[in-house]
């Protein structure tokens, strides 16, 4: 389905646990104004430095899962035991109102939104290998063992479903790797369709030489 160029672009960033999605996110973010993220519900505790509102929702089970039963998600998933979900109302206003937003959720949240925004840009992101990725778990000093090995078997899981996505980046060297982010982003901007509404005067003006 070709997207309507009069919207905001639905951007979608998924990896797995530790492959620096979020360090990348915040970094596009603060390079790309236009964009804004989506934050999503979450009944897992705030983790240090995490802000409510800013990086997430926090609500209890009770909650989550009466708005679920109300419908009011787009996507939702089970990560970990904790239950992830994105406002299906927020999302649809914001885009309605030419709002750019972007969305961090896992494979299984990215292919719900896919169904429901087919016109939407999803990209994955890599770590540079497998160790390396057990390496930056470790480096975080915020799960155990046990919880690293279990994240690390999911990332093989994760892995698999990257073929899914529109975009595929390693993010080996941070520096290359924003780059990357940001190209994506821009590229998408400058798709024909979205130019020829973005630019219609313009055209036009050249039309009646």
């Amino acid at each position: 389905m070709t997207p309507n160029p009069s919207k905001g672009v639905l951007y979608i960033v998924s990896a797995p646990s530790g492959a620096g999605k979020t360090s990348l996110v915040k970094a596009l973010l603060k390079t790309d104004t236009a964009i804004r993220l989506s934050v999503s519900y979450t009944t897992r505790a705030p983790r240090p430095g995490e802000t409510e509102g800013r990086d997430y929702h926090f609500v209890d089970r009770q909650r989550f899962e009466h708005m679920l039963a109300e419908g009011e998600f787009l996507e939702h998933a089970e990560v970990y035991g904790n239950f992830y979900g994105t406002s299906k109302g927020s999302i649809s206003r914001d885009l309605n109102a030419g709002h750019d937003i972007l969305l961090e959720i896992d494979w299984q949240g990215a292919a719900q939104v896919k169904h429901h925004f087919p016109g939407s840009t999803s990209i994955f992101i890599l770590p540079p290998s497998f160790n390396a990725l057990r390496t930056r778990l470790k480096g975080r000093e915020q799960d155990s063992d046990e919880v690293i090995e279990r994240r690390l078997a999911a990332a093989a899981h994760d892995v698999a479903h990257a073929d899914a996505f529109d975009y595929i980046m390693v993010n080996d060297d941070f520096d290359q790797a924003i780059l990357d982010l940001v190209a994506i982003t821009r590229s998408v901007r400058l798709e024909t369709a979205r130019q020829l509404d973005r630019h219609a005067m313009l055209f036009d003006e050249f039309r009646r030489i």
